[in-house]
């Protein structure tokens, strides 16, 4: 914590010296890569863009796969990530590693008054209630500093801010859901919800025959509105379309090498609930 901020977290939950030592020499390391190695010298935020969100996504692999010895490889690729971008940045006189890690801590303690101040919150949508007002306050006295790169003289601070353009589209779309939400912004019910899911599949219907921009717009409505639905029922469409995914690939592998014998459609079709039904699920 900076000097005028009196700690407000117990002391037995500061690292042990072993972990203060370990995350030194990493920090260490990583200083004399910028230094001494020719690829890593040459490297820009912009150029290991890509890079950070492969790990980001590796991590989440390992995560599914509920492979700890795996999430603990990629979780320490991510953080290398995180030293990396701030030593470049740090390079540039922009902002330091300390910079980062006290913006965080003070962030975290600022929108957990409930831990670290006197509010109380029972549940946990009392706690998002919290951070989402904290966040709103943030944006509007710019102590977050967060940034999207646009002009914000152009437009009023707003619910939305912040959002992230390289989320996939399903769960930006979850995430700009739950802003609105917080903001008082949804449906009154779920009935309310899936009556907009049956519109918009009626009028994407109708769109047949339509220029291929416009039925995507309709297709796109009919998206957004499953995950408001499915948000309102405590479900993660991410989640769902990525184990359906990986549910189709598993059987269509089964399968795949009877795809050479010149099966019929009807077939193919007997074929795969064959393997639907081994598997015990439909």
């Amino acid at each position: 914590m900076p000097d005028d901020d009196a700690p407000v977290y117990e002391d037995s939950f500061r690292p042990s010296e072993p972990l203060a030592e370990a995350f030194a020499d990493l920090v260490a390391v990583v200083r004399q890569l910028r230094r001494d190695c020719p690829w890593d010298r040459e490297q820009t935020h912009a150029s290991t863009r890509h890079l950070t969100l492969e790990e980001a996504y590796e991590v989440a692999a390992a995560i599914d796969a509920e492979d700890a010895e795996a999430l603990e490889g990629e979780l320490g690729d991510l953080l290398l990530h995180g030293l990396f971008h701030s030593r470049i940045a740090e390079e540039a006189g922009r902002f330091t590693l300390e910079d980062v890690l006290r913006r965080e801590t003070r962030k975290l303690i600022r929108r957990h008054p409930h831990v670290f101040g006197d509010e109380t919150a029972e549940t946990t949508d009392d706690v998002k209630q919290t951070w989402e007002a904290t966040k709103r306050a943030e944006r509007e006295s710019g102590e977050d500093g967060g940034g999207s790169g646009e002009d914000d003289s152009a437009a009023p601070p707003s619910a939305l801010d912040g959002m992230p353009e390289a989320l996939p589209a399903l769960l930006r779309a979850e995430r700009t859901q739950q802003k609105a939400a917080a903001a008082g912004f949804d449906f009154s019910s779920d009935a309310a919800s899936w009556e907009q899911v049956e519109e918009e599949l009626r009028e994407f219907r109708q769109t047949e025959g339509a220029s291929q921009e416009a039925r995507e717009d309709e297709l796109g409505d009919v998206l957004f509105a499953l995950v408001t639905y499915a948000r309102r029922e405590g479900l993660v469409a991410e989640n769902a379309l990525r184990g359906t995914v990986e549910k189709f690939a598993r059987r269509f592998r089964r399968i795949e090498p009877r795809l050479d014998d010149g099966l019929s459609s009807e077939a193919m079709k007997r074929l795969w609930e064959d393997v639907e039904e081994e598997e015990g699920t439909v």
